[in-house]
């Protein structure tokens, strides 16, 4: 059987690019993989013809040759490797697919190009710590102290994790690697190293206290300067602060999640505070003053406006919370709440019959209330 042109197997033109044939290659040889491709008998015969056909124009003299002479150029008679394959008689597909194998699948095996294993040093975790703290506090900023269990550097080792802080050693397994490699067939396998478990290097004698890891679990006291106006999610970043890093690496940060408390007295709309002050009848009606506190220990007093009705809102300017980061102070709004009394003595029961009697134009809600149900039910009548 003739063999087909290599141009036309990878699906590329005869002027292609390197990296134009890599792309096609690597196109190709995903499409037809084996292991997609269990259902189809001719496909690992399809996939090893793309390996050969990539083998050749790779390669810069053998492309060049297969170029001027075509499959000829392999052939016995031409000066060209003999056996019937472009590369000889090592050419197979084991061969070739063992060279591309990190290329085409390395990301798939967890690999990474150009080698090397991981580095020993690790970054250690970030931590979270949730703080909760009372809107006064929110209200000014203050500085709290928190303590915080996690793991520091071991000070007996000096963070190498080898006793008397010696340096680790080269894996003797991996090389240094961090990974070992395994032929399986036609297929490399690439497993992480169990010697050092991916590490890449190893410790003779690991240090006593840490047991080698470099770092020890303790409770530390950090100082956190938590700033006036801050709310309930806002996040506090600590860089360094937290877990060491593994065998010397850089330490994680921490991070202080705010939780402002709910207040007895004040609600909070962002900058804004919201305050629900009881007013008697008499002073609802009359008029009069109030005295209401301020989130910042201070007192306030208020007028009331006489014929002040349940709900009537009032501001006070700029006695809110401050803003994050500067951009001003928000107000107060009063909302008053007009009270009716309870437990009257005979005496006041028979005064306010007496101003029932006399108020009946002094209503001027009701009055409307009760003129929208008499036209509601004449309506129902008609």
């Amino acid at each position: 059987m003739a063999k087909r042109d290599f141009y036309e197997v990878l699906g590329a033109s005869r002027g292609a690019s390197a990296d134009e044939l890599k792309k096609a290659y690597r196109n190709k040889a995903k499409e037809l993989h084996p292991d997609r491709n269990s259902d189809n008998p001719k496909a690992e015969e399809q996939f090893k013809e793309v390996n050969a056909a990539y083998e050749v124009l790779k390669d810069a003299e053998k492309k060049a040759a297969y170029d001027r002479y075509g499959h000829a150029a392999f052939e016995g008679g031409m000066g060209g490797p003999r056996g019937g394959q472009p590369g000889g008689g090592n050419g197979d597909f084991a061969s070739a697919f063992s060279d591309v194998f990190e290329d085409l699948f390395g990301d798939f095996m967890g690999g990474q190009r150009g080698g090397g294993g991981r580095s020993r040093a690790q970054r250690g975790s970030d931590l979270r710590y949730n703080l909760r703290v009372s809107l006064e506090e929110a209200f000014a900023g203050i500085q709290k102290t928190i303590n915080v269990p996690a793991s520091v550097a071991c000070e007996s080792c000096r963070g190498s994790g080898a006793e008397g802080g010696a340096e680790p050693v080269t894996c003797p397994t991996c090389s240094g690697m961090g990974k070992v490699r395994a032929q399986q067939g036609f297929f490399t396998v690439e497993r992480t190293c169990p010697t050092c478990n991916g590490m890449g290097q190893t410790i003779k004698n690991p240090c006593k206290k840490c047991a080698g890891a470099g770092r020890v679990e303790q409770d530390r006291a950090l100082s956190v300067n938590i700033p006036a106006g801050v709310e309930t999610g806002t996040r506090i970043r600590l860089a360094g602060e937290g877990e060491a890093g593994l065998r010397g690496g850089p330490s994680g940060d921490l991070y202080i999640f705010i939780e402002v408390r709910e207040h007895a007295i004040f609600q909070r709309d962002g900058t804004h505070l919201f305050c629900r002050v009881p007013v008697t009848m008499a002073t609802a009606a009359l008029g009069g003053e109030v005295e209401v506190p301020t989130i910042d220990g201070g007192k306030s007093r208020v007028k009331v406006p006489s014929g002040s009705q349940t709900g009537k809102q009032m501001r006070l300017r700029s006695k809110g919370m401050p803003a994050l980061r500067g951009g001003g102070v928000g107000d107060m709004l009063i909302e008053l709440a007009v009270e009716t009394p309870v437990n009257l003595t005979s005496k006041q029961k028979e005064l306010l019959r007496e101003f029932e009697k006399l108020s009946e134009d002094n209503n001027p809600e009701g009055q409307t209330f009760f003129s929208k149900v008499k036209t509601f039910w004449d309506g129902m009548k008609g």
